[in-house]
């Protein structure tokens, strides 16, 4: 089995393609389902955010697998096969964990560096353990691609030229000025309050906004945000931030009331129309700032033509993003000692992947090996009690202990030394070497595997249990 990533991201498709293409939260784990009943496929995982969709697995058959997974990406969002096709991209193998290693350390964000990708990986792979698609392989990719991540943060200075994207787009909603200086005592409206809606609120806190609603579905999720933002310590404490929650009913009415929106929500149809807005831009009389970080989008694009409505939505934040990546001063275009470092950490740790993967895949077999030989043995002291019947337990227990040592000491080296050789480019054969070189029970190196991926799996304890 080898990993596979087919995916389509901001650098491979216009935003109206990636929208079209958005999951929604309910139906990844039917996706992933879908993607490990499928022949090629043995493990599945999803990481889908607002401007990436990527489905991992661990395939037997490259082409077979692309195929699927394009299948079941196309048949699970909003886009065709034949549209998502064009902008699709292909990761296998050692260039698959180098590319999910680029994304842990926002190397390949819209905005260079950002940290909140991690949370959204570890988000993913909390979804493939729930629904039990991640075998051995996506949990220890995915574990060290958290791992990855926060090295390249601690080791580096990639969060100098980095942020996140609600910071990104509320400078582009500040234009030349300061967020803070900009935000300072604003009426903020915030809709949803999920993890990006979150971190939305926290920096609009932080930015010195003076009121604050959080509109949601659940409203206990809205008062819980809201209690954390002003409570004592809490990023509005300071300044005395007004915070309340609301049910979404009550959008239209604090729509009329706010500076500065922003949504996310993750639903499926639009929270604000054209219609919506100019009405509340008509009865404030002043203007104001939106931020759609919703991917499909939660603000209607008409919203751009009304006049006194300034939107920012993830299309306008690529452009925002390529156009300063052209600038030589920009750190999101410059390539910056930080970056450069941190590609380096990400080269090292596929290369460690790797031969963590190449040695693992030669263990089941070293396994057999040694039970084999252990087999032997026990049957060799059987037929050694029935030819010599006198035997006292402590001669009987000698002669077992000396012919183990003599069946490890022969043993070891190879053992070791196979798992050296395995763990380095090509290594892979030697375990089809040992099997046939000692005729090992194909069945029985496929039942040690099984049981080794069965007790690695978080979830094993909760079924024994």
């Amino acid at each position: 089995m080898s990993l596979l990533v087919v995916g389509l991201s901001h650098r491979s498709a216009p935003v109206s393609v990636l929208e079209r293409a958005a999951l929604a939260p309910e139906v990844r784990g039917k996706l992933l389902q879908d993607a490990v009943s499928a022949e090629p496929a043995g493990e599945s995982a999803v990481l889908s955010t607002c401007n990436r969709i990527e489905l991992y697995a661990d395939v037997d058959k490259f082409h077979a697998g692309v195929a699927e997974l394009s299948t079941v990406l196309a048949r699970h969002g909003g886009a065709g096969l034949e549209e998502l096709t064009p902008y699709l991209y292909v990761h296998y193998e050692d260039r698959a964990v180098h590319h999910l290693f680029s994304v842990a350390c926002g190397l390949d964000s819209m905005v260079v560096g950002e940290g909140q990708i991690l949370g959204q990986i570890k988000d993913a792979l909390a979804v493939a353990q729930e629904q039990h698609t991640a075998g051995r392989l996506l949990n220890d990719l995915f574990q060290q691609a958290l791992r990855v991540g926060k090295r390249a943060h601690s080791e580096t200075g990639i969060d100098r030229a980095g942020q996140s994207l609600v910071t990104f787009g509320l400078e582009q909603l500040a234009g030349d000025r300061d967020v803070a200086a900009w935000a300072g005592g604003k009426r903020a409206l915030v809709i949803g309050a999920g993890s990006m809606s979150s971190l939305a609120a926290t920096t609009l806190a932080r930015a010195g906004v003076g009121e604050l609603a959080v509109a949601n579905r659940t409203v206990e999720r809205a008062e819980r945000l809201t209690r954390i933002l002003t409570e004592p310590g809490g990023p509005g404490a300071a300044h005395g931030l007004s915070a309340r929650a609301v049910p979404m009913d009550a959008v239209a009415a604090e729509l009329a009331r706010a500076d500065v929106v922003i949504s996310c929500t993750g639903a499926a149809g639009l929270q604000l129309t054209g219609a919506a807005v100019e009405a509340a831009v008509r009865g404030r009389g002043g203007d104001l700032s939106l931020l759609d970080l919703a991917m499909p989008r939660d603000i209607d694009a008409a919203v751009h033509r009304i006049e006194g409505a300034h939107l920012v939505d993830i299309e306008s934040l690529a452009d925002a993003s390529a156009t300063a990546a052209d600038r030589p001063e920009s750190s999101a275009g410059a390539v910056t000692a930080d970056v450069e470092a941190v590609r380096g950490i990400v080269s090292e740790e596929v290369a460690a992947f790797g031969a963590a993967q190449r040695a693992a895949h030669i263990t089941p077999t070293v396994v057999a090996l040694r039970t084999m030989a252990a087999d032997v043995v026990a049957g060799e002291i059987a037929r050694l009690d029935g030819r010599l019947p006198d035997l006292d337990d402590k001669q009987r227990a000698e002669i077992t202990q000396t012919v183990r040592r003599v069946v490890d000491k022969l043993l070891h080296a190879p053992t070791v030394r196979v798992k050296q050789l395995a763990s380095e480019p090509g290594g892979a054969g030697y375990a089809d070497a040992l099997r046939e070189l000692f005729d090992l029970d194909p069945q029985t190196v496929a039942a040690v595997s099984r049981a080794d991926t069965r007790a690695e799996r978080p979830d094993a304890a909760r079924e024994r249990a």
